[in-house]
């Protein structure tokens, strides 16, 4: 693997940076980034909105897709410097799921039918969609789905109940997963579905992380009707259709982009910040926490790029991808926990707190983070997947 940038790749790059610095530069007042930031007021919510319709304006929504779908044809590793660029300077407009995971799906494994319906409104940015993958019991364990559906003439009819439904609230379509074969094996006999979210038959409640903010949510389908000709591939393979979307979405170079953006931060903190009569970053431990964060960083953004070239050459990698996922989840664990060890008081207090630092980030993520090693798949159904499809251990 060549790790250097084309010349063609460093010009799209600093396309990419002048248009994400802009969008920084006007967003609301307190804007701190991510998904959080994003669901928790209108304003917000509306700055999302309006980036996605600049970004579908440079068709920087499709950019890996065919062209006859409004794609541009970009490389995997042209998709991930985009990620990295938007991450870094955290900007909204992309939704987690529609561009990311839906479209690859779709693009693989829908029908033209599918295809021209939905790609189109994706690419334009229209359509906010929602993931209906995890229920209650079932854990990490996805293919322990209960949610029933069952035919009636043109339709499904679907009963049964999601949980940690990210945004839901705010999206207007769901892709979810559904049990249409009650005797098969446990990974067959689900399928792939695509809707509409505004119809009758489905409730979203809010279920809060511990520090209050909506992120999460439940979803229950009483009598939910869905058309036949929204099912993403075969009837009873949805399993299959699923895991095209997880390997696509786990490269995880915006996590490494965003980290990167906090450590640089707090490089800065550390300077101004007078403690015991000189700065902070000229402790000893300070300085080796610093550095040692910034290896680990730089290690897993390498890998990230490994991951997204692997795709390049059309390669499937769910274990190298389970390993990004890890890597990173976990990295931000640790990135949260130094940021409040350095920062001391400074670094436990929140948002609004005349005394908090750098926007209470870190209080923030020091409750945030421990969803993540948890939302998305696990660390250890990450590990799992690494030891059956990476190394062939047996099960």
């Amino acid at each position: 693997m060549d790790f250097r940038l084309t010349a063609e790749q460093e010009s799209l790059k600093r396309e990419f940076e002048e248009f994400f610095a802009r969008e920084e530069s006007r967003a609301p007042e307190g804007w701190s980034g991510g998904l959080f930031a994003i669901f928790e007021s209108d304003e917000n919510w509306a700055y999302h909105r309006s980036v996605a319709e600049r970004l579908a304006e440079k068709g920087w929504l499709s950019l890996p897709w065919p062209k006859e779908y409004g794609g541009k044809e970009h490389s995997y590793i042209e998709q991930l410097i985009f990620n990295e660029v938007k991450a870094y300077h955290r900007v909204p407009g992309v939704d987690m799921w529609g561009p990311q995971i839906v479209a690859p799906s779709i693009l693989e494994h829908g029908s033209e039918e599918l295809k021209k319906k939905w790609l189109p409104r994706i690419a334009r940015g229209e359509i906010n969609w929602c993931q209906g993958w995890s229920e209650p019991n079932a854990g990490s364990d996805l293919a322990s789905l209960t949610t029933k559906a069952v035919e009636d003439g043109d339709d499904f009819v679907i009963n049964g109940q999601k949980i940690w439904t990210t945004g839901a609230h705010r999206a207007d379509h769901i892709f979810f997963l559904a049990r249409t074969d009650q005797n098969a094996p446990k990974h067959r006999g689900i399928t792939y579905f695509v809707s509409e979210i505004d119809k009758p038959g489905i409730t979203i409640r809010p279920l809060l992380y511990m520090h209050k903010k909506r992120e999460y949510n439940e979803v229950f389908f009483d009598n939910f009707r869905v058309p036949k000709k929204n099912v993403v591939g075969q009837v009873n393979q949805g399993w299959y259709v699923t895991m095209a979307g997880i390997n696509f979405e786990r490269s995880m170079i915006g996590t490494v982009a965003e980290l990167k953006r906090g450590l640089e931060e707090l490089v800065e903190f550390c300077k101004k910040t007078v403690h015991h009569g000189r700065p902070l970053g000229e402790a000893t431990l300070v300085r080796q926490k610093l550095a040692q964060m910034a290896i680990e960083l730089e290690a897993t953004k390498q890998w990230a790029y490994y991951v997204s070239w692997l795709q390049s050459k059309g390669q499937n990698v769910p274990a190298e991808s389970s390993a990004a996922k890890w890597f990173s989840s976990e990295l931000t664990v640790r990135f949260a926990n130094i940021a409040i060890e350095i920062m001391g008081l400074y670094g436990t207090l929140k948002e609004g707190s005349k005394w908090a630092r750098l926007q209470g980030r870190y209080e923030d993520l020091c409750q945030a983070s421990l969803g993540i090693t948890i939302a998305g798949g696990t660390t250890e159904t990450m590990k799992n997947i690494i030891a059956w499809m990476g190394l062939k251990l047996p099960r």
